[in-house]
């Protein structure tokens, strides 16, 4: 399979971001005189977006009273502050872009605000490699719903069955689906379920066999 355009996800698939993640909704719980809470939780919230994760946090610790608007600035201030305090490419997502990004257009996917997926993928110098960046923030939509990938195909003037995006989740397996687009599943991230149960053209363990799978191995 050579594609003409690959749509990569970001948390969970480029980068293990979880740890901070789980400061920023920690400190956030902080603010509101909550107990914190353990990473592995938050880890299980991660995927949908800041107001998602800011809205399971606040359940999880029967914040029923907090100001939601609030606490998602309040989650945002902390975040920002040190986004890759403890964040990492997962090993041999370095190699493996700078392989493919040779042979196909690359685009990000995310439902974090695109300024700070921009930061964050500069901070781990892993920017040079991507054409745009779609963000939560980026359209009135955003994933799963399939339409952020029919405007990034739209953007790159490419055909569906010659795109293919690469994520870790449910989020995206819906969101591919619904565009049919085919969808490499890494199995290292966010999901929710079984790998069984997420449609997917394959799923991966590392990102040498991305680059495999796709001919053109490092």
């Amino acid at each position: 399979m050579r594609p003409a355009l690959m749509i990569f996800d970001l948390d969970g698939t480029l980068i293990d971001s979880a740890a901070d993640l789980a400061h920023a909704v920690n400190a956030m719980l902080g603010e509101l005189g909550s107990e914190p809470l353990p990473e592995s939780d938050v880890r299980a919230m991660i995927g949908d977006g800041m107001a998602k994760l800011v809205a399971r946090a606040l359940a999880a610790r029967r914040c029923d009273q907090a100001d939601r608007s609030a606490a998602e600035r309040s989650f945002l201030r902390h975040y920002e502050s040190e986004p890759v305090r403890a964040t990492v490419a997962y090993p041999g997502v370095r190699p493996a872009l700078e392989l493919l990004h040779g042979h196909a257009a690359l685009a990000l996917c995310t439902n974090k605000p695109a300024r700070l997926a921009a930061e964050i993928l500069e901070k781990l110098r892993l920017a040079q490699y991507f054409t745009g960046i779609w963000g939560g923030d980026s359209l009135p939509f955003r994933k799963p719903d399939p339409r952020i990938l029919h405007a990034i195909l739209q953007t790159f003037d490419v055909a569906r069955e010659a795109a293919l995006m690469v994520g870790d989740s449910e989020v995206d397996a819906q969101a591919a689906q619904g565009a049919g687009v085919p969808l490499v599943l890494m199995t290292h991230g966010y999901r929710r379920g079984p790998v069984k149960d997420i449609p997917c053209l394959a799923a991966l363990d590392d990102f040498a066999q991305l680059a495999a799978l796709l001919g053109s191995p490092p």
